[in-house]
């Protein structure tokens, strides 16, 4: 068997379009600019690469853009009074602080001052409570990725079976949660989970989220399966550098019905849902239903 391959690079392109066109009405009714606030602490070279990529994604969807890039060196004072005037700011209805902060800053700190209905990022513990409950909240955009691609390939989830492998806040939990609304059966396996192939082998549906490069075997897979991978590792093989997924994807995919590829997989459609985040902060905040199209 051949997996069909889904393709999240296509997936955020049609997502994109489409909150394109959303922000274009919301101008066009006179209910302004959605905008996003990215707050960059540092010069870590991974984070200035996602960075630029976030501005670039929020320019092209007709948002307005704001970047702010703070020393190293800043302190938690400066960083959290940066914040509340973002949480106070009528043109910025997202505020995103790219991870990871210096080892000096409180993350967790952090992320707690920053306004709930502008947190796009789905890290406030306001909106962990909210998703937790079943109640409207902010998504973490990774999980909100992976389910919308699962409803496109599958429907309706319920009745499935799914293995949410890791149990992170950014991913893991969340992702077993969105996946209990929609009336999936879900296990979340970890370091400690005995025979965690055994497990994944009576799975339709299995999301990889570990951060362990190709740990998830062909063999591990229930024929005709869903296999979503969220891992990007960097690896040396070969005598160069490669991105892999947290499966081995050529062993799944000989097995699966369907996989997500690394990369091009799960990774584009974590900017296009921080997009589809702060349009939606961006409607709530004035009064207006979410965007349908938008829906996970």
């Amino acid at each position: 068997m051949a997996a069909r391959i889904i393709d999240g690079k296509g997936f955020a392109e049609g997502l994109r379009q489409r909150i394109g066109a959303e922000v274009a009405r919301l101008r066009a009714a006179g209910a302004g600019t959605p905008g996003l606030a990215v707050v960059l602490v540092g010069e870590d070279p991974a984070s200035q690469v996602y960075v630029r990529a976030k501005h670039r994604a929020t320019i092209e969807a007709g948002m307005a853009s704001f970047e702010h890039r703070l020393p190293a060196e800043t302190d938690a004072a400066t960083l959290l009074a940066l914040i509340e005037r973002l949480n106070g700011d009528p043109a910025v209805d997202g505020i995103l602080v790219q991870l990871p902060l210096p080892g000096h800053l409180d993350a967790d700190l952090v992320i707690n001052t920053i306004d709930p209905a502008k947190d796009v990022d789905g890290f406030h513990i306001s909106n962990v409570g909210l998703l937790g409950t079943g109640q409207k909240s902010m998504v973490p955009c990774t999980p909100l990725g992976c389910l919308m691609m699962l409803r496109d390939h599958h429907g309706k989830l319920a009745g499935l079976n799914a293995v949410v492998v890791g149990r992170s806040n950014i991913v893991g939990k969340p992702m077993a949660l969105l996946l209990l609304q929609r009336d999936a059966t879900v296990t979340i396996c970890h370091s400690k989970t005995s025979d965690l192939a055994g497990t994944c082998r009576r799975a339709d549906i299995v999301v990889a989220a570990v951060g362990r490069p190709e740990m998830i075997r062909g063999e591990w897979i229930k024929p005709g399966a869903t296999v979503i991978d969220v891992g990007i590792n960097r690896i040396l093989r070969d005598g160069r550098t490669v991105l892999v997924g947290d499966c081995d994807t050529e062993g799944c995919a000989a097995v699966a019905g369907a996989i997500t590829p690394v990369p091009g997989g799960v990774g584009p459609m974590t900017i296009a849902c921080l997009l589809a985040n702060t349009l939606t902060a961006a409607c709530r905040r004035r009064g207006l239903p979410d965007p349908e199209a938008l829906a996970g």
